[in-house]
């Protein structure tokens, strides 16, 4: 069997062997055991259950919480002629019966779906039949309510045991403390499994924690030093455009990616920062899934992280071709309560979430006992409005209630355009020759919808901007001023999500149910964040060495590369001392307290210091420049 996998990693992948950890794996599956798998970001997990499904008869059922995650795994599938279907929220039973049955006679290789559907009684009796070979479970920790996005939907595969006494697990994560690691494994009911745990140490990347009042100028330093392709996290879609924006015009090729913009754009955004148009890339944590590009130079974090685990993830985007890399994380002293106000203040209590979910069943008019399958438009703010909810703390309730599986909530952005001619075509052709520079937009729609004077009619306006070499912007303003002008009727909504309701409505019985997960969630997403301003605030031990024994590892000496370590190195060797290198910079040219920090490669608030001192010392003065000179 060994070797048919290697065959189908080759044939598939065009790799001729696995990583060491993957290997063992893969031995472990294709040997029938049951599987534990901790491997960081970019490890190839998704490679260990594949290689060993491709190898056995039958389908391996793929269990992931994550959309995302799930179209982006079977579109790679797709791609190399393997045969993969996914089961996502929204899809009506009659279509849901088709894919089963597409399944169950089309040799299909893999199915995904998420937990949520193994509640569906007559979901679980269809899986029942298929010739199951191997079950994965992808994102395994968010079995365990001490874990990132624990969902309760998760503790019920160990049901499948049941069913399938003889089929081998696997279970893999990226992130997972020691307690998390006993849950998985408990939890999931994997019998005596054989665990394998690849080491979070990245020998090729340097963690540094830098201090500093004006982050986009340590920033621009830093870019200005590594020109390589960067990632730059900030907190919201407003930060994003702003340091896009900014540094812009600072002369960076520079673009941006967060959760509102439209498909198109995130694609073409996407594209633009792979091929190194623009190499550096602003993003919200929207920004990460499927990203496959090994030479990231820098990941920058301009705000404090949530939790450990995600910004080992994120920080881990860079170096993965194993060159040399930095993951940055600027800080200022205001950044603790910013990060509080952030994460903490915005935590629904049981009787908020209570309150959104009345809220939300009345804004869609579902009656109590009613409302299961159901699905609808939303538009966040708008209900915010509504009822005066906070949007942060409401968007937090709601992804909750996703998660527990009691709604489904999609977010993906969509503009519907209609629009139908009020007046006779003849009347049109006069209008369009009052107004030549209105033309080709107008005669790209006539000749593209022919019934657009008997009908409302849907109009892809993308389309017609490409017929009539115009931005698709000018298309919408054009269409909005005719419609002013009653040429025509002129509707446009944009929907920044779906709501589809997965259990009848009863308001207190609903929400009582998931009290206990709501309470631990906040509990441990506010010692998640205790774990951060930690990890930030410590000047006293390796960043490196930091991480790994949050994550459960430890290890004798420091990484070397670290922040921590590099300011040691300094201070044991006084041949480099700062007082010295500030004083061999004077004595070529007079220069401000920022032009000697970002020549020197010291921390910030350490060369302010040291600057303060000479100054006392009278090794200095400031002349009318505001430059730092020599005294004579």
């Amino acid at each position: 069997m060994r070797e048919e996998a290697l065959k189908n990693l080759q044939k598939y992948w065009g790799y001729t062997h696995f990583r060491p950890v993957q290997e063992s794996i893969v031995r472990s599956v294709l040997e029938g055991h049951d599987t534990f798998g901790l491997m960081p970001t970019g490890g190839g997990k998704s490679i260990c259950f594949q290689i060993p499904a491709l190898t056995f008869d039958g389908i391996c059922l793929v269990i992931s919480p994550l959309i995302a995650l799930m179209k982006d795994q079977v579109t790679q599938l797709q791609q190399r002629d393997i045969k993969a279907i996914a089961l996502t929220g929204g899809i009506k039973s009659d279509d849901l019966i088709q894919l089963l049955d597409n399944c169950q006679f089309g040799n299909y290789k893999f199915l995904y779906l998420s937990p949520e559907r193994l509640e569906q009684d007559w979901v679980l009796e269809r899986i029942k039949a298929l010739p199951i070979s191997l079950i994965a479970i992808d994102e395994a920790h968010c079995v365990s309510q001490w874990g990132n996005d624990f969902r309760p939907s998760y503790l019920k595969i160990k049901n499948l045991k049941t069913f399938f006494p003889e089929i081998p697990f696997i279970a893999l994560t990226a992130s997972a403390t020691p307690k998390v690691q006993e849950d998985i494994i408990g939890l999931l009911g994997l019998n005596e499994p054989k665990v394998f745990k690849q080491s979070f140490a990245r020998e090729n990347l340097g963690y540094h924690i830098l201090k500093a009042e004006d982050k986009l100028y340590k920033i621009q330093q830093i870019l200005k030093k590594n020109p390589q392709p960067s990632i730059i996290y900030v907190r919201n879609r407003k930060s994003c455009h702003d340091y896009a924006s900014k540094l812009k015009e600072y002369g960076f090729h520079v673009t941006f990616y967060h959760g509102g913009l439209p498909l198109k754009e995130k694609e073409a955004n996407m594209n633009s920062w792979m091929k190194e148009e623009n190499p550096i890339m602003i993003a919200t944590n929207a920004f990460g899934m499927g990203i496959d590009k090994p030479n990231v130079k820098t990941v920058i974090h301009v705000n404090l992280p949530e939790s450990l685990e995600s910004y080992y993830q994120e920080a881990g985007r860079a170096g993965r071709d194993g060159s040399k890399a930095f993951a940055i994380l600027i800080h200022s002293p205001q950044d603790v309560l910013r990060a509080e106000n952030q994460f903490l203040d915005v935590l629904p209590d049981v009787l908020f979430l209570k309150q959104v979910y009345v809220k939300l069943c009345n804004y869609f008019q579902i009656a109590f006992g009613e409302g299961i399958n159901e699905e609808f438009s939303f538009s966040l703010n708008r209900f915010c409005v509504k009822y005066q909810f906070p949007v942060l703390k409401t968007f937090n309730a709601l992804q909750f209630l996703d998660r527990q599986g009691i709604i489904g909530l999609s977010n993906e952005v969509s503009e519907k355009v209609q629009i139908r001619f009020l007046l006779e075509s003849k009347e049109v052709i006069r209008y369009i020759s009052l107004h030549p520079e209105e033309e080709p937009i107008i005669t790209a729609i006539l000749r593209a919808y022919p019934g657009i004077f008997d009908l409302q009619t849907n109009i892809n306006t993308a389309f017609i901007a490409k017929k009539a070499n115009v931005t698709e912007a000018k298309v919408l303003t054009l269409l909005e001023k005719l419609g002013q002008i009653q040429l025509l009727e002129y509707f446009s909504q944009q929907n920044e999500s779906k709501i589809t309701f997965l259990e009848v409505r009863e308001d207190d019985r609903t929400i009582n149910r998931v009290a206990k997960y709501l309470e631990k969630q906040n509990k441990v997403k506010k010692q998640q964040l205790e774990s951060v301003i930690h990890y930030v605030s410590d000047e006293q031990h390796c960043k490196s060495k930091l991480l790994l024994q949050y994550f459960g590892e430890q290890i004798a000496e420091d990484c070397g590369k670290c922040s921590y370590c590099l300011q040691s190195n300094k201070s044991r060797n006084p041949e480099q001392g700062l007082q010295q290198r500030i004083q061999n910079l004077l004595l070529e040219k007079d220069l401000t307290s920022r032009e000697i920090v970002a020549t020197l490669s010291f921390d910030e608030k350490e060369v302010l210091n040291t600057l303060k001192q000479m100054l006392e010392n009278h090794l200095v003065s400031i002349n009318t420049k505001n430059q730092f000179t020599l005294q004579k």
